[in-house]
């Protein structure tokens, strides 16, 4: 069975996008591109049907990511067919939640920085099994929108989604090998 994880930001073509690519690139290098699926939408319809930002494409390539997307918007209706909704700032996570037919769905929203371990030199209350539900350190978990900003706020994104993007990966191939336990 496919293990489903949608990236949600504002408008889809800046933050989420960029989650999207990373994380899908994360999968591959796993070996896990059969069984997980990765996506991205928005909370809002404005960029609907529209490339992701130039600077994001921009940013990914540089990386050696792919920066092909096509921007929607979030649906209620897809929280049945995904297993994690991950959220790039506290109000996405707030509208995903809303939006949540019901309390199993508002469960599978998660914030994407929730999933940074902690540095090596960060003390933790939390066993290393739960280090995904760990603060970044820092106490704020959003990832800033670099929309309105310059190029590098775009490179401040991909730093944070991929320094997320490890303990996320952990967090669902646990997942997906208990099922096919």
């Amino acid at each position: 069975m496919t293990y489903r994880v949608c990236f949600v930001c504002t408008g889809n073509i800046c933050r989420s996008p960029m989650a999207e690519s990373i994380f899908r690139a994360r999968v591959a290098e796993a070996g896990l591109h059969g069984q997980v699926e990765v996506d991205s939408a928005g909370t809002g319809g404005w960029h609907e049907g529209d490339p992701a930002d130039p600077r994001t494409v921009a940013v990914l390539q540089e990386h050696g990511y792919d920066g092909d997307h096509t921007a929607r918007q979030f649906q209620p209706s897809w929280f049945s067919r995904l297993d994690l909704v991950i959220a790039l700032d506290s109000g996405h996570l707030r509208a995903l939640r809303r939006l949540a037919p019901t309390e199993q769905d508002a469960a599978k929203v998660r914030l994407l920085r929730s999933y940074v371990h902690p540095s090596p030199g960060h003390h933790s209350s939390t066993s290393a099994s739960h280090a995904h539900f760990d603060a970044a350190g820092d106490g704020d978990l959003d990832v800033p929108d670099p929309y309105y900003g310059g190029m590098d706020g775009f490179e401040e994104c991909l730093e944070m989604v991929e320094a997320a993007s490890e303990g996320l990966l952990a967090a669902v191939r646990e997942h997906v090998e208990g099922r096919a336990a």
